[in-house]
Formats: C-alpha cells, structure tokens, sequence
C-alpha cells in the first residue's frame, strides 16, 4: 500500500524502509527502547505490517501493526522526527494504520504510550476499563543487557 498526501508518503512496502534510520530513532531518541540492537529492530520490522512515512523520499516517520489479522492488533513504535511534528503527520499515519484494510472488524486494538494519548484517544483508545484484569512481563533493561 502507498498513499500520497502533496509531498508526503505513507508506505507499508519493507524494502522502501531504512532500517539505519529507524534503529537510530529507536535505540538513540525513543525512550522504549533506548539500545535496542539493529537486529532486533529488523527482525521486528520483518514480523509486523509497518508503515513508513516519507517527505520527498527521506524517512521522516515509523510505526509498526503486530497483529493475526483476525482478532488483535498492537500498534507500536510509532515516532515522527521532531522537524516534522505540528504538521498533523501523526494524525494521517493513525487515519491509515486504522483503515487498513487488512485490521478492520478486529475485537481489540492495544497501544501502551506515557506521550500522546490525546492522539490516540481520537481513534478510540481509551484508558484501561479494568487494569485489575491486565497483566504483563516486562523487562524494560532488556536491551541494556
């Protein structure tokens, strides 16, 4: 899938993504995954639908959809360069990832952020229902190890 809007791109096409790019963004400016390795970057790149935004043919955002397509969908890893942000980038890039239409008619849609849940809320997320009911393992020094 390729959309256009002016001189900006939204692609879902892997081999248009710079991968340098993103594990820079992820492992050096993301606070989630700060010195996540560039193999794990690729391999989590080669096992999700992702979407690639672009300015004139420069990577200027990322995000990332795990899901079976059927029943669930994570969205993760999403950022924008900061040069970028203000331009309403990150609304456009949730309008495609949410009419996607391989994740439509889907039970639930998950997304963990501690920065824009005024975006997110926009689509639908909201906070929690029943956090007594949600469990997780987490290891947020994983990478570091």
């Amino acid at each position: 899938m390729e959309i256009h809007n002016n001189e900006y791109t939204i692609t879902t096409d892997n081999n248009n993504l710079n991968l340098t790019f993103i594990h820079n963004f992820l492992t050096h400016e993301s606070d989630w995954s700060r010195g996540i390795s560039y193999d794990t970057v690729k391999t989590s790149i080669e096992n999700s639908l992702n979407f690639g935004l672009f300015h004139n043919g420069q990577q200027i955002g990322f995000a990332r959809v795990i899901s079976d397509f059927a029943t669930i969908a994570y969205v993760g890893d999403i950022f924008i360069l900061k040069a970028y942000r203000g331009l309403k980038l990150s609304k456009w890039l949730m309008e495609v990832i949410m009419s996607h239409r391989n994740l439509q008619g889907l039970r639930r849609w998950i997304l963990l952020t501690d920065t824009a849940d005024w975006l997110y809320k926009k689509y639908g997320f909201t906070q929690l229902p029943n956090p007594e009911i949600y469990m997780e393992k987490h290891n947020p020094k994983v990478y570091q190890q």
